[in-house]
């Protein structure tokens, strides 16, 4: 690693973002205010206010006019940044897939917020999971240090494959929880990001060119056909960037799941976002008393780390997939995901999906416990007694 003096700042989640979208000298931010997102803009427009960040704030009257406002700023090749939560992001919907069809390296950070009806605000991660077909790549970060580092990364990566992200945190859980996150030095970060280049640009006078013009059946195939192949293609390069930020600054994000105390575990909780900060507490607990148990985080979930999945899942017994999140007449979000991946492969751990923290309710030690009883019975068992469980319900 590379010798450098961090940044230390004491700072939320959402403000956390809005210094990486200064240090990554993003030109054009439109958005449109919406619990609990934001207060990242707001600390973006203080940026402006005070002559911190050369950026053009564009205002808008929707999250549906922000996403259409980002994607013309990217395509005139500007280095261009949103961000939104929950009926925020279901506004943007039609918008998000002209972003990845158009092939426009936008970032976005997602705040993950129920959504309604009855009324929320609180951690949910349905919202950003329900817009996992636009064509969007999708980071998950534990904490606000992710969060920071995540967008930085993010850029990178979408310039390279030209495919927009979201950088997705929990809702207050991180968005409006303060913790210490080491930030870097702006000329440590323009040698890491360097000015975006991008392949064509509206603003190309001399090479006229036309983006999202009707397409005939063939030519509109071949369309997806290259975007599900970036898609893969940016496996590597997110595994690239990752092993380069951890070089250079000290913290590795070189594996598209993080695998804590898995070496020697007979069952692993697999799960993503702020909630495996407490199911990686409660498995150093469960050692202590003798149970062989890990924990995997999925960092990215678009694209899906199938290859990663299989190699953790054919050393295991059994995985526990916790989603804070629900497909309605199926199952958790990430259950069917894990499931889909390890079809028609040797791997046959026994899965079972519980259902946690919908609409922010607490998630705890103790719930990680009771699942971690519950799956070691099951697999002295050697069957399931039911694949979903909606775990903690009031009954």
């Amino acid at each position: 690693m590379a010798e450098y003096k961090p940044i230390r700042k004491v700072v939320s989640g959402n403000y956390a973002a809005a210094y990486a979208v200064k240090h990554a000298r993003v030109q054009v931010v439109a958005a449109y205010p919406i619990t609990p997102q934001t207060s990242i803009i707001e600390k973006i427009a203080e940026f402006i206010a005070n002559g911190e960040a050369d950026i053009q704030y564009v205002p808008v009257e929707s999250e549906h006019s922000a996403m259409a406002a980002t994607i013309g700023a990217s395509a005139t090749g500007a280095r261009a940044f949103t961000a939104t939560a929950s009926q925020g992001l279901a506004l943007m919907h039609e918008m998000l897939h002209w972003a990845s069809g158009a092939r426009l390296p936008i970032v976005m950070v997602e705040v993950n917020r129920a959504l309604a009806p009855p009324w929320s605000v609180w951690d949910d991660q349905t919202d950003s999971l329900a817009q996992r077909d636009t064509g969007w790549m999708q980071f998950y970060a534990e904490n606000n240090q992710e969060v920071y580092d995540g967008v930085l990364m993010a850029f990178k990566i979408a310039e390279q494959v030209n495919v927009p992200i979201m950088v997705i945190e929990s809702a207050f859980i991180l968005s409006h929880t303060y913790d210490v996150v080491e930030m870097i030095p702006q000329e440590l970060v323009d040698e890491f990001l360097p000015p975006r280049k991008p392949l064509y640009t509206l603003t190309d006078f001399d090479n006229p060119k036309a983006i999202g013009a009707l397409a005939t059946p063939d030519d509109y195939y071949e369309f997806r056909y290259k975007l599900a192949k970036a898609h893969e293609e940016a496996k590597k390069i997110i595994k690239d960037v990752g092993k380069e930020f951890g070089e250079r600054f000290g913290r590795d994000y070189s594996d598209m799941i993080e695998k804590y105390r898995t070496d020697d575990a007979d069952f692993i909780f697999l799960g993503m976002g702020s909630l495996m900060g407490t199911v990686k507490e409660a498995v150093d607990r469960l050692r202590d008393e003798g149970y062989k148990v890990g924990a995997a985080k999925v960092r990215w979930f678009r694209p899906f780390p199938k290859e990663e999945l299989y190699e953790l899942a054919k050393k295991v017994d059994g995985i526990a997939v916790v989603d804070r999140n629900f497909s309605f007449g199926q199952e958790g979000i990430l259950f069917t995901e894990a499931k889909g991946a390890l079809y028609n492969t040797s791997a046959r751990p026994l899965m079972k999906n519980y259902i946690v923290g919908l609409g922010g309710r607490d998630f705890t030690l103790n719930d990680v416990r009771k699942i971690a009883e519950d799956m070691k019975g099951l697999i002295e068992r050697g069957e399931l007694d039911e694949e979903v469980e909606w775990y903690h319900l009031k009954r």
